[in-house]
């Protein structure tokens, strides 16, 4: 990785939890922050955020199972054991309570660990998601231009077999298209995240992740009467076409009893890479 893209004064750590071995990047001190990513992304998702979160927390942001330096087992996505990684994680850190965000696929972890384990959770920040049981619910996904890859990586084996070799295309057109400003990553930007997604196995883990979609939302809906206690906030881009899926904020609000919702405009999916400022400024007030 480019070391001059990196955030100052973090450090990587790894160790075995939860069966798996996790990467995770560490900076700052304080209350404990933690940053959970989406697809396809990684911890450098969040490099606009750490800097600013740690001049006031200690900020831990992991790699997901199955994405960047951690495991890509061939199993275990479903979000009740990739939340159960978090908590291995925080319990290997000493961390008896956290602040947790997630974007994308990372707030769908964060949502299942806010219904499984409620008492470890002071906060709880999520970032451009629909949850997945309204998402599941949702006749419009399979629209032209919206949904199309939530079917396509979950086919069996084929996914791994046309992108291997095609990452940077493929990846290309997510981090441009998601964008409100195609423009906004820089080519060693792109480089970083088409680097990490040549990985062996990096394109199956995040496959795998969408095929669990089904069992996520068998998940959900086991407990869907049971509203997420601690305080949320929930931001989204407001020029980003898979919001128009549903109403974001009677969504979010079913889903919590205390809710704040921030739509972004002239923002796309990736509200952290794109809008960073005011990503930092509302996860800055909400989490004081």
């Amino acid at each position: 990785m480019t070391v001059t893209l990196e955030p100052p004064r973090i450090t990587h750590h790894t160790a075995v939890l939860n069966g798996i071995r996790q990467h995770w990047v560490s900076a700052g001190a304080g209350p404990p922050v933690y940053l959970l990513h989406g697809f396809p992304e990684m911890w450098f998702g969040w490099r606009k955020q750490i800097p600013v979160l740690a001049e006031r927390y200690t900020v831990i942001a992991p790699d997901l199972r199955g994405y960047g330096a951690t495991d890509k087992p061939a199993a275990g996505y479903d979000k009740r054991t990739m939340a159960a990684d978090l908590l291995a994680l925080m319990d290997h850190l000493g961390h008896d309570r956290i602040a947790l965000v997630g974007h994308d696929r990372g707030a769908r972890v964060a949502t299942r660990f806010a219904k499984d384990h409620p008492h470890r959770l002071h906060r709880l920040a999520v970032v451009d998601n629909i949850p997945t049981l309204a998402l599941s619910r949702t006749k419009n996904l399979a629209a032209p231009g919206l949904g199309w890859f939530f079917y396509f990586l979950r086919v069996p084996d084929l996914p791994e077999a046309l992108i291997e070799g095609k990452e940077e295309v493929f990846l290309t057109h997510f981090y441009r298209g998601w964008s409100y400003n195609p423009e906004i990553f820089s080519q060693a930007e792109l480089d970083v995240y088409v680097k990490n997604y040549q990985q062996p196995g990096a394109v199956r883990g995040s496959c795998a992740d969408y095929r669990a979609m089904p069992q996520d939302a068998e998940q959900d809906a086991e407990d869907e009467h049971v509203l997420i206690e601690c305080p949320v906030l929930s931001i989204w881009g407001a020029d980003f076409v898979g919001v128009t899926l549903v109403d974001m904020e009677q969504t979010w609000r079913a889903m919590a009893k205390d809710v704040r919702t921030v739509a972004i405009d002239q923002c796309g999916h990736l509200c952290h890479e794109e809008k960073p400022d005011i990503v930092n400024a509302e996860l800055l007030e909400f989490l004081k």
